[in-house]
């Protein structure tokens, strides 16, 4: 049955064999355009409106890899991840340094994937433009090997830490076969659960906290598009 998402698999895969497949469906999702300020509330037609829209957030992303991956009978978890916006390595201009600093705690999603007997943290979240100012960008990924996470795990204390929060690289070895989780990482089979889980946390923001979370998309879009732009050099 005809579809975008299918299309879309069908024109990424052709002649490929699985490893190739995947690296070509990470790499087109990773270079469509990070954007959060764009509504996509249902997990099961965000993959569509991604490819509709042109642009999209680390959810939308994720949700395509995740069908995609699928596709290929691959194993894929939905990995969500507590972080802060107030990334000291980001090359933020002042007013969203401000406005970074006063952001509750936000959740991210990548994906893990099973590769062989590893599970592994696979994440497109940033396009390639976008290392200019910082972003951790998944730019040559091998189709076996971790990604680095998009941000950086914030540290619970029942948890063992697993990823460098001062690198974004990780600290598993080569070894482990289990899943083996980030810091702070929170892992779901399906998207329902994936998607209740996020609702529950982002529900319990106040009205201010809303707020200035709407207004710091709106200012942090708006940066990332200067960004992409030639003219845009970094401080």
């Amino acid at each position: 049955m005809t579809s975008p998402v299918n299309d879309a698999f069908e024109e990424w895969t052709k002649g490929l064999d699985t490893r190739q497949s995947m690296i070509s469906i990470f790499t087109h999702i990773r270079d469509i355009p990070y954007s959060v300020n764009v509504p996509m509330p249902n997990p099961k037609t965000s993959p569509e409106q991604l490819l509709a829209e042109g642009k999209g957030s680390c959810g939308p992303k994720h949700y395509l890899l995740t069908e995609m991956f699928r596709k290929l009978n691959i194993s894929v978890v939905y990995a969500t991840i507590a972080f802060s916006w107030n990334d000291p390595d980001l090359h933020y201009p002042p007013n969203l340094r401000k406005l970074a600093k006063r952001l509750p705690i936000a959740h991210h999603l990548a994906c893990r994937v099973q590769v062989g007997c590893h599970w592994i943290l696979v994440d497109a979240t940033w396009d390639r433009p976008l290392a200019k100012a910082g972003f951790p960008v998944n730019d040559h990924w091998d189709g076996y090997s971790e990604t680095r996470c998009a941000v950086k795990p914030l540290k619970y204390p029942s948890h063992a830490v697993s990823c460098n929060n001062f690198t974004n690289d990780p600290y598993r070895t080569k070894d482990e076969t289990d899943l083996c989780l980030i810091d702070g990482e929170k892992d779901h089979w399906d998207v329902e659960d994936q998607a209740r889980y996020y609702r529950e946390r982002i529900t319990v923001c106040p009205q201010n906290e809303v707020e200035r979370i709407a207004q710091f998309y709106l200012d942090f879009d708006a940066w990332l598009a200067d960004v992409r732009t030639d003219k845009y050099r970094s401080d």
